[in-house]
């Protein structure tokens, strides 16, 4: 196996929602397609660990993700598909890099930082409570997901740049002090990738309870586009496209040439009723292929399992003698 031009992980930690399909599942199943490409993507188990708390719950969103993924037309025959936790030499590699990484690094990592404010803002003894080693060391383990494959290009979201930063400094801070061993991945982020804004108006996020869930029944689906905020002008009053939620996310969903036909409906005025309606109808006869496809793969989570492991294999055949030469160059090898 080839190092990875593209590498990048969805954290198994819900139901997949739309925003995740626009933002993430859909630009990375157009690059599983490239032939030119390897690729490869993760179910980001381990790091689901350090706010999920529920095994149950864990495993859902393992089959849940992977399925919605498959069922969207991920090429996983042409790309490397795995879960993180098939692959040993992950946290073997996080180890490693945790034995290099300086604590100050850690110690501004966005997260961690967030968490210390809300303890001093509600004036709590320990600035440190409630702050897991996971959630303060989550940056480490994201680098040995990259490093372990020395991805060249990682897409990632503004949220995360600071990461794929750290993840420069320890990799140089190990090239500089064993042997050049890993490449420097760089930063990609999609100033052009869709972020749908949610139920309230919001972001949508699990963190909000405010998402679209991706593969919900039509009858769901249709409820919760209808539960949308929108302001109060009448029918034929004029709206701004530009400050609605419904307009956000069927413009992520369509052409610019019906983008552009809306926003003039809409300035022309529109009833609210009207173009929820037609949003879902535009949304559902979208998902309505992938969402059957989805039901299947749910129902035979053996399939799903079996491609995790096709991938899994993929991915060690690279993973093992990376690793073996990471462990020689730290001095962890046989004697004879």
């Amino acid at each position: 196996m080839k190092n990875a031009d593209y590498l990048t992980g969805i954290t198994t930690s819900g139901t997949p929602h739309l925003g995740n399909y626009v933002g993430a599942i859909r630009p990375a199943v157009e690059s599983s397609k490239n032939p030119d490409l390897t690729s490869y993507y993760f179910l980001a188990d381990y790091h689901s660990l350090i706010k999920n708390h529920d095994p149950k719950k864990r495993k859902a969103s393992t089959l849940e993700i992977a399925a919605a993924w498959i069922a969207l037309g991920l090429d996983y025959n042409n790309c490397v598909f795995y879960r993180q936790s098939d692959i040993p030499e992950i946290p073997e590699l996080t180890w490693i890099l945790t034995c290099l990484t300086a604590k100050g690094l850690m110690n501004r990592a966005h997260a961690y930082k967030a968490a210390v404010q809300e303890n001093e803002e509600q004036e709590r003894k320990d600035p440190d409570q409630g702050v897991t080693m996971g959630l303060f060391s989550y940056p480490i383990l994201m680098a040995a997901d990259i490093l372990m494959f020395n991805a060249a290009k990682v897409p990632v979201g503004k949220d995360q740049v600071q990461h794929l930063e750290m993840t420069r400094d320890i990799a140089a801070r190990f090239n500089h002090t064993y042997k050049e061993l890993f490449v420097l991945p760089e930063v990609v982020v999609d100033e052009t990738a869709a972020v749908l804004s949610g139920l309230d108006g919001r972001k949508m996020s699990k963190s909000y309870n405010n998402f679209i869930p991706l593969f919900d029944t039509e009858k769901r689906l249709r409820k919760m586009i209808m539960k949308i905020q929108t302001n109060s002008l009448e029918p034929d009053e004029p709206k701004d496209p530009d400050t609605c939620t419904l307009f956000s996310i069927y413009r992520a969903f369509a052409t610019q040439e019906q983008t552009k036909d809306l926003a003039r409906r809409y300035r022309e005025g529109i009833a609210w009723g009207a173009m929820k309606q037609e949003l879902f109808e535009y949304i559902n006869d979208i998902l309505k292929e992938p969402r059957q496809r989805y039901e299947e793969l749910i129902a035979n989570p053996k399939d799903i399992e079996d491609i995790l492991k096709k991938g899994a294999a993929r991915a060690r055949e690279y993973s093992v003698p990376f690793l073996d030469k990471v462990r020689k160059c730290v001095g962890i090898q046989s004697l004879s």
